[in-house]
């Protein structure tokens, strides 16, 4: 047997396969995890804990306790029902009592478990036909506890066929005295003591050999506090290096149309609005080109803010554009900026590709001749036969509505004109300022005064009948409604009702009386525009629709949103239907009607609680994970294998202010007790060296 790796002669770079009790095969198996050499195996951490130390008795557990069990099966079977669903049972004994434990719905793990392995079993005990457990978690320790017992915590590591938990939990313990006092901290001191996180090496042992959850957490919070500052100094270099390369116009604040803007205003802004405006105009008259998103909750004036950029370009000769995602939106702004904007004689001009020939040359003239006017338009306006004289500011509506080509190709239109994203999606700053890390970012996280909230309930099914008649009465007092689906058609795979199905009974049943229109996805753009503008002009009472109104327009006439099987839509999307009413003077409502399960109503009852934008988002983030918010920047290696930012929010804030704080000291990290972090993250990062080298 091959001793090469015994002793003190393993070192953070051995081949794992090198190590004793891997081998050539488990080496393969190793590497399908990306365990490759021997710090590989200390950086693969538990993905869970099992505490066993809080272990009870089974004869102390009863119905309507939460317990964690540890004992021996000695029966098992799969049961069928009469409805046909098969559920797995198991009987367990520990030194106290027996138990039966149930997975319903699970009868492969009859070829899981086995008759005398060890379960540690953490789940709620019921009463049917007596005790039962239902685990919510469970570990097969197999036949043998393998020195778990009462006391200990139990770490439960990402595996792989062939590979168990427990093998590599085994080859860890094997070898972390040996390779523990190899790894070196490269964090300052300073920034350890700003985070309260321990040193790498004690980090690692805490997650590798945790006396309570506490230690493994405490362990934890110092490798996604890692990753998190080190995306945060990454993403800080990357927009100071932009910073110093991106030559700007430099305007000059005139406070002439601005002013005079504000003076017409029939509103005060608010103090987030002022903020917002005081941040965009400093990067405008800077000569560093402006690339800033604005994001704000539903209804928090981002388009006045915007508007207000736009009109410091006009007052200093330039032009300025609005870019929005459908036809609709973009004739709402330029009639809004129109009534705003005829006091003070600034042109606005309307761009779609539903003008007709004869309209767009005209437009087209005046935007060639260098007129000092303000554009809207959608997509048309990155087009290439659209020209722009001296384009001084690009902004861009709904900006997670268009690709990442649409968005550069505004920006390309002049030379190099100044650009503001606007997103109605809330994300919290910290947060924001992880995914967007080349651009700055301004928060609106206040709301006019004088909107009234609106009102949301959760009614089951049952009450159906009487949510419809309310919706009738407030259309029979002149308001308009949405009724909402989460599908166009209906299938025999799901029993949800779809929007074509219920436009066809809602038209001859409960609102046979009204005037009622369908709008999905599938109806051709142009129809789509055609109905939204009827339904907008009070010709239509009811819009049947699916979620293709999420980012529609501003109709004040309506106060009913009732949103059928609301368990299918995400937090943040149910936040964004909401936003279509509320507009007017008048009181709203939104309705979610459905049966739904309790976890669905904890969920949606959270909704209905609260009218904050961004602590829905925290929510929906936290339920639904992530998911694809990373975009392209997710490509290769997962940006976090430790950090979750939803999670970790105040780890990420923390993060972000230290990140700041190092690089305002030595943007270069050219500093001896700066050198470590800089090899850290050139070692994990590729494009890392490049954004610290000088020149």
């Amino acid at each position: 047997m091959s001793t090469r790796a015994a002793g003190p002669a393993i070192g953070l770079s051995t081949g794992v396969g090198y190590l004793k009790g891997v081998g050539p095969y488990r080496a393969d198996l190793l590497r399908k995890l990306g365990i490759i050499v021997a710090r590989d195996l200390l950086f693969h951490v538990p993905h869970r804990y099992e505490d066993a130390s809080t272990i009870a008795p089974i004869a102390s557990a009863e119905p309507g306790m939460d317990v964690t069990v540890l004992g021996t099966v000695i029966s098992k079977g799969v049961i069928p029902t009469r409805k046909g669903l098969r559920i797995f049972q198991a009987v367990i004994r520990d030194q106290s009592a027996m138990i039966e434990v149930s997975w319903p719905g699970q009868p492969y793990l009859d070829r899981v478990i086995k008759k005398d392995d060890k379960l540690l079993l953490t789940g709620a005990v019921r009463f049917f036909h007596g005790r039962q457990l239902q685990p919510r978690e469970m570990v097969n320790l197999g036949p043998e506890a393998d020195g778990i017992t009462e006391g200990r915590v139990l770490s439960v590591y990402p595996a792989t066929e062939g590979l168990s938990f427990k093998v590599i939990r085994a080859l860890i313990d094997a070898h972390i005295d040996a390779l523990l006092p190899l790894i070196g901290e490269y964090l300052p001191a300073r920034t350890l003591e700003r985070a309260n996180v321990p040193p790498l090496p004690e980090a690692l042992r805490l997650v590798h050999r945790p006396r309570s959850i506490a230690d493994a957490m405490r362990g934890m919070s110092r490798l996604a506090f890692e990753e998190l500052f080190f995306v945060h100094i990454l993403h800080r270099r990357a927009r100071d290096l932009a910073r110093e390369t991106r030559e700007g116009i430099g305007f000059v604040n005139k406070r002439d149309l601005t002013s005079r803007l504000k003076a017409v205003l029939p509103y005060e802004l608010t103090n987030a609005q002022v903020h917002v405006t005081r941040e965009i105009v400093k990067d405008m008259v800077s000569d560093r080109r402006m690339h800033r998103l604005l994001q704000g909750d539903v209804g928090s004036g981002k388009t006045i803010v915007a508007l207000f950029a736009m009109l410091l370009a006009i007052e200093n000769g330039f032009q300025a554009a609005l870019m929005a995602p459908t036809e609709l939106l973009a004739e709402q702004h330029a009639r809004t900026f129109e009534r705003l904007l005829a006091p003070l004689g600034v042109p606005v001009l309307l761009v779609t590709g539903s003008q007709s020939a004869a309209g767009r040359r005209a437009v087209a003239a005046r935007m060639e001749s260098g007129e000092a006017v303000i554009v809207i338009g959608t997509h048309t306006l990155v087009q290439g036969d659209t020209k722009f004289a001296k384009l001084g500011l690009a902004v861009i509506d709904e900006q997670h509505r268009f690709g990442v080509e649409q968005r550069a190709a505004l920006g390309a239109k002049g030379s190099r004109p100044d650009v503001l994203l606007l997103s109605a999606t809330p994300i919290p700053r910290s947060l924001a300022l992880t995914l967007y890390g080349d651009l700055d970012v301004s928060v609106l996280d206040e709301r006019p005064p004088g909107r009234l909230p609106v009102t949301t309930a959760l009614r089951p099914g049952s009450a159906r009948e009487r949510v419809l008649t309310f919706i009738d009465r407030e259309v029979e007092q002149g308001r308009q409604a949405y009724v909402v689906y989460p599908i166009i058609e209906e299938s025999e795979k799901t029993d949800l009702k779809g929007a074509t199905a219920m436009f066809a009974s809602l038209s001859t049943g409960a609102f046979a009386h009204r005037r009622l229109a369908l709008l999905h996805g599938k109806i051709p753009g142009d129809e789509r525009d055609e109905i939204m503008r009827r339904f907008r002009d009070g010709e239509i009472d009811i819009l049947v629709a699916t979620t293709i109104i999420e980012v529609g327009i501003d109709v004040a006439n309506a106060t009913v949103m009732l949103v059928e099987h609301p368990e299918r839509f995400g937090l943040s999307q149910l936040h964004q239907l909401r936003g279509r009413v509320g507009r007017g003077a008048e009181e709203s409502y939104c309705i979610l009607l459905g049966d739904v399960s309790p976890e669905a109503r904890e969920r949606l009852e959270l909704f209905a609680g609260t009218d904050d934008g961004f602590e829905i988002a925290r929510h929906d983030l936290r339920l639904r994970g992530m998911g694809d918010l990373f975009g392209a920047q997710q490509s290769g290696e997962k940006t976090f294998r430790y950090a979750d930012p939803i999670r970790d929010e105040a780890l990420n804030l923390l993060a972000m202010e230290s990140a700041e704080e190092l690089l305002r000291a030595d943007p270069l990290l050219e500093k001896r007790e700066h050198q470590a972090v800089r090899t850290a993250l050139s070692e994990r990062y590729p494009r890392a060296l490049a954004l610290f080298r000088v020149g």
